[in-house]
């Protein structure tokens, strides 16, 4: 993929002067080995805090597909369901020999995102460029895999679950759902945050890419380092919680502002009360 990425690269700092024809050809190149999960926006790496590095090249890859795509007529039903969008852009096709179940009720998955064997959508649901879904994983209701977000294996993304896509800055990691999780239904996971393996996050949870996470069970307050991402250590259980505001006319008011709580770290219980989504996969 070297010479892939040198291409990307040098059309990508060219700008609106690059070649369109072969700007697209790299693009759609780029577009293939994204499809197959044989490149990834990001990937883990053990020598970075977050266990993490992005491929900046590839989301400038990405970019050039917008920058030098075509709006086309995409209506759907012979014209009566209207939609229109980047000719770079077409939705995936799967087929029943590619193992994915998609469940009937109008769900979209864009080329250029890897979606694994055995995973479940469930309407509507929505995966966008350049995402990458392991195996086993359940998309539920109104659920959304941002551009370039990476989802581990037998995560379970609970309705309306947001998992918040990342193109620009092309060096900003993308949002990463390790392996086993489980995200609760109307909870957002937003501006390149890592969630670590085995780790739960309630319903109704927000988590930002500056957002402190206050750790009962340990007594520290988890913020992200200097450059680095909010990351939620494995097998932690997040919940929805309120701190008190202790300055100003907020102190006087008695409000509070909204912040996540880990309360316990996941255990055997834990993992019998999760035990059911394995049922209906």
């Amino acid at each position: 993929m070297k010479s892939l990425a040198e291409r990307v690269g040098t059309l990508f700092a060219e700008g609106a002067g690059a070649d369109v024809q072969e700007a697209r050809q790299a693009f759609f190149a780029l577009q293939r080995v994204l499809d197959d999960g044989s490149v990834r926006a990001a990937e883990p790496d053990s020598s970075t805090p977050s266990g993490w590095r992005v491929n900046a090249w590839v989301k400038q890859g990405i970019l050039l597909g917008f920058r030098f795509g075509e709006i086309v007529d995409m209506s759907a039903d012979h014209g009566r369901w209207p939609f229109f969008d980047k000719d770079t852009m077409p939705l995936k096709k799967p087929t029943p020999t590619s193992g994915i179940r998609i469940v009937p009720g109008g769900s979209t998955i864009r080329e250029g995102a890897y979606v694994a064997r055995s995973v479940v959508c469930m309407p509507p649901m929505y995966v966008n460029v350049g995402a990458y879904v392991g195996e086993g994983t359940l998309i539920d209701s109104h659920a959304l895999v941002g551009s370039c977000a990476q989802v581990g294996s037998r995560v379970h993304l609970s309705a309306a679950a947001q998992i918040g896509g990342v193109i620009e800055p092309v060096g900003a990691l993308p949002v990463i759902i390790e392996d086993d999780v489980l995200v609760g239904g109307n909870s957002g996971i937003f501006e390149g945050a890592v969630v670590k393996r085995r780790a739960v996050i309630a319903a109704g949870t927000v988590l930002t890419g500056s957002t402190p996470v206050y750790d009962l069970v340990h007594g520290v307050i988890i913020r992200p380092e200097a450059g680095q991402p909010l990351v939620i250590p494995e097998g932690a259980v997040v919940v929805p919680g309120a701190r008190a505001v202790t300055v100003g006319a907020g102190k006087d008011w008695g409000l509070s502002l909204a912040t996540p709580v880990i309360v316990k770290y996941r255990d055997d219980k834990t993992d019998m009360r999760t035990e059911l989504e394995k049922w209906i996969r």
